[in-house]
């Protein structure tokens, strides 16, 4: 969605999480390369996150884009049993 931008990526494995954030600059409306919002993205990665059993949170915090999901572990059956 922001072709070019600078994006961080962390995962975090715990005992009863998997969590993983994206995040990059907000860039201002009109912004070459920045999300017009009008595609499907956040709906379907709410979608997916949601067939693991898992939640996603998304927008902006402290002047960067957040995307986070996180994900049970069920350390027996595998990430989302």
């Amino acid at each position: 969605h922001a072709p070019g931008r600078p994006v961080a990526v962390r995962v975090a494995v715990g005992e009863r999480d998997l969590e993983v954030e994206v995040t990059n600059p907000v860039e201002p409306p009109g912004t070459p390369g920045a999300a017009d919002g009008g595609g499907r993205g956040l709906a379907g990665m709410a979608e997916r996150v949601r067939l693991l059993r898992g939640d996603l949170d998304a927008g902006p915090h402290d002047g960067r884009w957040v995307v986070r999901a996180r994900f049970p572990v069920d350390r027996e059956r595998g990430a989302s049993g």
